[in-house]
């Protein structure tokens, strides 16, 4: 995952640094792992007195340790499926207290080889920072035909807490301006040299 900082993470190393949760919140919820550069350095899982109206928990991540070294992440992964070849917007309500550094939603397209991932958004240029109430983020990338696995979360860069709750894939036209960035390009270009 790149975020503001520069580091970089692939689906094998998120999926490496998966540990149990612990801590005072609840369980993790069903489907989510826990993971990130310093996942031990955050305490994850379900909040049940901050949500959102209407709501019985949300999900929540929180830095546990005085100064932090990365950042926290409870994600999830899934296949692609009828996204495949569409434009889609992963939206979602988050709120922040006390952030030392910066929180946002992110949304990576995974393809074929997963150091190569096809499409990525971590909010890195648009952070939640400091104390927020409930807002509404949205990510809006291109999922590619070949793409294999979306994986997406809430992750936490340095001190503070973050919640997310009720979020929400669609797909959009592709009128809608998308938010992050194609890592790859669609063909071969500047062969010659001349830009």
């Amino acid at each position: 995952m790149t975020s503001s900082k520069g580091f970089v993470l692939t689906i094998a190393a998120l999926c490496a640094l998966a540990v149990p949760a612990l801590g005072a919140f609840a369980d993790l919820p069903a489907g989510w792992i826990k993971a990130g550069t310093h996942p031990a350095e955050y305490d994850m899982g379900l909040d049940q007195t901050i949500r959102r109206e209407g709501g019985k928990s949300s999900a929540t991540v929180k830095s546990i340790v005085p100064t932090t070294q990365g950042f926290g992440t409870l994600m999830q992964m899934s296949q692609v499926g009828e996204y495949a070849g569409k434009r889609i917007r992963l939206s979602g309500w988050v709120k922040s207290e006390k952030l030392t550094d910066w929180a946002g939603l992110w949304l990576r397209i995974d393809g074929p080889n997963p150091l190569a991932p096809l499409g990525f958004d971590n909010m890195g240029g648009r952070p939640i920072k400091g104390t927020t109430d409930w807002t509404r983020y949205e990510i809006v990338l291109d999922v590619p035909a070949e793409a294999q696995r979306l994986a997406f979360g809430l992750l936490v860069s340095g001190g503070g807490q973050a919640w997310m709750d009720d979020l929400k894939f669609e797909v959009v036209p592709t009128t809608v301006k998308t938010t992050g960035a194609a890592l790859a390009p669609p063909a071969p270009s500047n062969l010659n040299f001349e830009k």
